[in-house]
């Protein structure tokens, strides 16, 4: 048998992600999109880099520091080759990053009347405004911090913007020049609208107010130079869960240490002198290949707010409604719209507020006993969590497994944490050594003197926020045997009970990785036997390698394999006797593709899954993840619909190459397909039609009442 696990048939993990983040930057770089959205490309391609470098950089540098020299199990790097090859790839996307900003961006900016000015730029009436401003409303926040014998060098929180500065005395006898550090305070907003001619709009950045008026801080010195610089630190959370008595107390504890980590990297303006750079290169004990010249703003991802600026609605999107979902219309009652058919839901194009109102309803109606939910990410003021609270004041008994290790979301989760408790909900705290990424719901409601469970599954988070964002697919289902998993589901994460035997779900850690290899093996053996076979799957990444090497013997027995994978991709497609089967694009467009679909051939009868979780070595083993089946044929019949049009895709997709390259698909017509926007339409065109049955059907029982009227 072929032995598929040979480097060369797999793409190391960290550069795919980069690739992945490049093509994030071409939708900044793309003339089609408006020029406040490009922005936002720049500010999340940023980001991105920010979390990337918190997370997957600190921790190869940890092993570094260890000793740990061990190659990873698909690519064969070592922890230092894959920095190394890191470093390499960075540089060149934060150029071209740069580069689209300043020569693409900028210019097209100044053409619609929007400018950043430097502070040599503006003029006599703005530079007495910016003067007004920094002494009325910023001078008091600044604090100056020398940095010598007596004062070391300040520990800078992560992601902070600072302003290095060299001086000197006047003082002819003083040795040398003096080094000193000012924080640009968080506080204050990062850009200043100035007066600006009519039909324009200049901005300046705050760290040029603040360098414009240095002598202001430090009176009686010479500034001989100053230069911005940002550092990115390690912020992973490192804490033995088996020896917490209290993870609440513990995260918290931790999320402190997060802004003091270890650097991992140092951004600096390209002005910078060599001598300054050498001289925090040196305090913050980092390499060459670690600093990072930028010729442009640093940490770009103050475009976020700039973006929701008001009065340029002309250079954003068209926001786009949603709408009524098509299982839904009609329907006032969401509890007797379930028990008539399973429901599907598809975000954004399709309205989240039926799921809001699924547990608001649910905390109000009498006749409902009890909610249980797990919780990932939630909103700063998530409905959801208010309803849980007014159910649990309702008396309702509500259980809530909220997973304080979402990364980046665990000061949000432990505000909830606290409030559910103090509500009198029950409130579990995840499972310890697995995050639970889960996202399912289970209402128990009284009916006749039975009981009947409503579930709630879905491959995405129960956030208001980014459901309007991400794309994601939701059920609603009132199946006994899927409400007796969600039954099974709960009591085996809030209690000692061992893992039952699913009926309809599959579940992670334990069994969800072997469903998937029996189903790809399902879909070989019938193509060894000349049945029909294929698969097609959608997910955020793919990186297990038992999975990918299931993939590579399908593809050699003949299984046509179609990935739709937005991110990291481990996998080779199109290799010669291993992949050639295998074709693999991603979709990266105006919203972030989020959904995990997985559709099998089955001999011609397909059985069509969601989940929560990719194909990712992470979700199989050490996390807590659901994955469910689309039994309803409607609806298998929309989910594989979804499938086709994004694999039609010619306007936001790119197909990797087996260099593990991405070329853009190229448009098939004048009139390429964005399965975004198709989805969009297609949700529209569905409501509009409805809508116009309605009226007719609604003016009857009028019509029928003024017929009965005397005339006038």
């Amino acid at each position: 048998m072929k032995d598929f696990s040979i480097p060369d048939y797999y793409i190391n993990r960290e550069l795919s992600w980069i690739a992945f983040n490049e093509r994030v930057l071409a939708e900044a770089a793309n003339p089609d999109n408006p020029l406040f959205e490009r922005l936002k490309f720049i500010a999340i391609t940023s980001s991105n880099f920010d979390e990337f470098f918190m997370v997957r950089v600190a921790g190869l540098k940890d092993q570094v520091k260890a000793g740990f020299t061990k190659p990873d199990n698909k690519s064969g790097m070592t922890p230092q080759e894959q920095l190394q090859a890191i470093w390499e790839r960075t540089q060149e996307v934060m150029e071209n990053m740069y580069t689209i900003l300043k020569n693409e961006i900028t210019p097209d900016l100044q053409v619609a009347g929007i400018r950043f000015l430097k502070a040599t730029e503006a003029s006599d009436e703005q530079e007495k405004f910016i003067h007004h401003f920094f002494h009325d409303h910023l001078y008091p926040v600044l604090t100056p911090m020398a940095v010598d014998a007596s004062h070391p060098f300040p520990m800078l929180l992560n992601k902070s913007l600072n302003l290095a500065v060299l001086l000197e005395d006047d003082d002819p006898e003083s040795e040398g020049p003096l080094f000193a550090v000012v924080q640009v305070p968080a506080v204050v907003p990062r850009f200043l609208e100035l007066p600006s001619p009519i039909g324009e709009a200049h901005f300046i950045l705050l760290e040029d107010v603040i360098a414009q008026h240095m002598d202001s801080l430090f009176q009686g010195y010479h500034i001989l130079e100053t230069s911005p610089f940002r550092i990115t630190r390690n912020a992973d959370l490192t804490f033995d869960e088996d020896e917490t008595e209290d993870l609440l107390e513990a995260i918290e504890q931790e999320l402190k240490k997060r802004k003091m980590g270890e650097p991992s990297r140092l951004a600096v303006d390209a002005s910078m002198s060599d001598f300054l750079q050498a001289t925090l290169q040196d305090w913050l004990e980092l390499t060459t290949f670690e600093i990072f010249r930028l010729d442009g703003p640093l940490d770009p991802t103050f475009f976020f707010r700039f973006h929701t600026l008001s009065g340029y609605d002309h250079l954003r999107f068209e926001p786009l409604t949603p709408q009524q979902p098509l299982d839904l219309f009609n329907e006032d009652d969401i509890f007797s719209a379930i028990q008539k058919k399973d429901v599907l839901l598809h975000h954004p194009y399709e309205s989240f507020d039926p799921i809001v109102r699924f547990i608001q309803e649910a905390a109000e109606d009498r006749s409902v006993l009890a909610i249980k939910q797990t919780l990932y990410r939630v909103s700063g003021d998530s409905p959801i969590v208010n309803a849980l609270l007014r159910a649990a004041d309702n008396g309702k008994q509500v259980t809530v497994l909220l997973e304080l290790k979402a990364r980046f979301d665990e000061e949000n989760n432990i505000v909830w944490a606290k409030k559910l408790e103090n509500a009198g909900c029950h409130v579990i705290y995840g499972v310890a050594g697995l995050k639970t990424h889960s996202k399912i719901t289970l209402i128990v409601r009284v009916e006749d003197g039975q009981l009947r469970r409503y579930v709630h599954l879905s491959t995405g988070n129960y956030n208001d926020k980014t459901a309007g964002i991400y794309t994601d697919i939701g059920m609603l289902t009132c199946r006994e045997e899927i409400g007796i998993d969600a039954s099974h589901f709960f009591n085996h994460l809030s209690g000692y009970s061992h893992p039952p035997a699913w009926r309809e779900i599959s579940t992670a850690p334990l069994g969800m990785r072997e469903t998937f290899l029996a189903l790809i093996e399902k879909e070989m053996e019938n193509s060894l036997a000349g049945k029909p076979a294929f698969l097609i799957a959608k997910m955020n990444a793919l990186t297990d390698k038992e999975i990918i090497e299931a993939l590579y013997k399908a593809s050699c027995a003949g299984v046509k394999i179609d990935l739709i994978v937005r991110g990291i991709c481990c996998l080779r497609p199109g290799l010669p006797e291993v992949s050639a089967n295998i074709r693999v694009i991603s979709i990266v467009g105006r919203y972030l593709e989020h959904s995990r679909i997985y559709v099998f051939c089955n001999g011609g009868d397909p059985q069509v899954y969601l989940a929560s979780a990719d194909w990712m070595t992470r979700n199989m083993i050490a996390r807590v993840e659901i994955m469910f089946p689309i039994v309803q044929s409607d609806l298998k019949t929309r989910v594989i619909h979804f499938l086709k049009t994004m694999l039609q895709d010619d306007a936001k997709a790119s197909m990797l190459m087996p260099d593990g390259s991405y070329v853009r698909v190229q448009p098939k017509s004048p009139f390429p397909q964005n399965s975004q926007l198709f989805f969009w339409d297609e949700a529209f065109r569905l409501s509009q039609s409805r809508e116009k049955v309605l009226p007719s059907q609604r003016m009857k029982p009028i019509t029928a009442l003024l017929e009965h009227e005397s005339p006038k």
